[in-house]
């Protein structure tokens, strides 16, 4: 582990009594926006190749190279457009929030970097719906910076004009998914799109633009400033760099902390959180809809690796929530598809109809009222080929069966507690009969 200080929250201390908002001049004064400069000292190809070869990952949720992603753009078609996901509407996730809380500007140089590399015209920060305040200092931060010539100026040696726009949400989770948030950046309903086209070739308004996270933005100051080797010198070969970590739910401590992707689940939270509250029983280590982690899988690494080993989806936003052994795991389930439910957009009728049907069977087996053939259909939902697996335009139908697939492998006696004792014998062989 090659980790020894803050990237992402080296101006914030540890101590909240100390903590403050960095307007410009203090970003100035501690370094902010010279990476900017020395970026736009270089051919814009070369930071695009730098960012590749820093192994930088979309820290999001979905993992994807960042640099490559960057070169799907097509060549010398214009306008193209950056749209910074700040929706940020996962389950027990807050980095981005906790970031722009203390340091706005450290979001804004990453955006200029990157609009940099890629002759971006013009760039869009989709923020929550719910982030009234972080509204306000990301807004007054981005006035002291086009104010300070930042943006609404040429990119070097081209005669493209960088703007930049906040644009707020209107509180759907769904818009976290790009294409939903590329339809309500254009003032439509928050609809998924079906791709191809993909939003680099075919984005905001047509154009080509190019989508990622707050996070992910973030780090380009510092891999432009240290290099690729410094930001791969931490973390694993697959999963370069730190990351922030918000930790949640029975720990002494919760918070966001930072730290180099891989680390164990459990050195994470002893660390940093101050150990778990009560006994270890259950996580979800980056929001609901990458599944859950079983009770022996308290050690877990926090890489993109994560899901070939442990059967879940993947590291999505590495934000942990623990859950102690007084948890109802089937009350989890429950309260995950409820969420779920809600908010499918209900443009796919395998996401809106069968999330409405995992919650009615969760409920009734809550009730005591479930039958050894509920947990059948359960799996059938979540795992049988054109049910909901892979069946619509995006990811929300996954990420719910992911859910109760996890649960329902990990933690079946908390389901056989909900069923009848003259049944019990029909939930062993129904749960022994499980895939993994």
């Amino acid at each position: 582990m090659a980790f020894t200080a803050p990237v992402l929250l080296k101006r914030i201390p540890d101590d909240p009594a100390q903590r403050k908002l960095f307007k410009y001049a203090d970003y100035v004064a501690t370094g902010g926006y010279a990476s900017l400069k020395k970026a736009q000292s270089m051919p814009p190809a070369d930071v695009v190749k730098l960012t590749q070869d820093s192994g930088l990952r979309g820290r999001g949720g979905a993992g994807f190279p960042c640099g490559v992603k960057w070169t799907f753009l097509p060549k010398d078609l214009h306008p193209r457009y950056l749209a910074v996901n700040f929706d940020e509407s996962e389950p027990a996730t807050f980095k981005d929030r906790y970031l722009c809380d203390h340091d706005p500007h450290v979001i804004l140089e990453g955006i200029a970097i990157a609009a940099y590399a890629n002759s971006i015209t013009t760039s869009f920060i989709f923020i929550r719906g719910e982030y009234h305040q972080q509204y306000r200092i990301l807004e007054e931060a981005l006035q002291e910076a086009y104010a300070n010539g930042i943006f609404g100026q040429k990119h070097p040696n081209s005669e493209i004009v960088h703007q930049c726009y906040i644009h707020r949400g209107a509180g759907a989770y769904i818009c976290g998914e790009e294409t939903g948030l590329l339809e309500a950046l254009e003032g439509k309903r928050g609809w998924p799109r079906i791709k191809p086209p993909f939003p680099a070739v075919a984005g905001a308004f047509a154009k080509p633009t190019i989508i990622n996270n707050v996070e992910t933005l973030s780090c380009l100051p510092f891999i432009v400033e240290n290099g690729a080797a410094a930001f791969k010198a931490m973390g694993t070969a697959s999963s370069a760099g730190p990351k922030l970590m918000g930790v949640s739910g029975h720990v002494n401590k919760p918070g966001v902390y930072e730290e180099e992707l891989g680390i164990p689940m459990g050195k994470l939270v002893e660390k940093y959180a101050q150990g778990v509250k009560g006994k270890y029983k259950s996580a979800f280590h980056g929001g609901i809809s990458m599944g859950v982690l079983g009770t022996d899988q308290y050690d877990a690494p926090l890489d993109f690796d994560i899901g070939k080993k442990y059967n879940v989806l993947g590291l999505g936003t590495a934000c942990v929530t623990i859950m102690n052994d007084t948890v109802d795991m089937v009350k989890v389930a429950r309260n995950c598809v409820r969420f779920y439910a809600n908010e499918s957009c209900g443009q796919c009728t395998p996401c809106r109809e069968g999330s409405a049907w995992l919650h009615k069977m969760l409920n009734r087996i809550l009730e005591d009222r479930g039958r050894p053939k509920d947990l059948d259909m359960l799996m059938e939902l979540a795992l049988a080929q054109g049910s909901m697996p892979g069946t619509t335009i995006c990811g929300l139908a996954d990420g719910t069966n992911w859910v109760v697939k996890t649960i329902l492998q990990k933690f079946p006696d908390d389901f056989k507690k909900h069923i009848k004792s003259d049944m019990v014998q029909g939930v062993e062989m129904t749960v022994s009969g499980m895939r993994v």
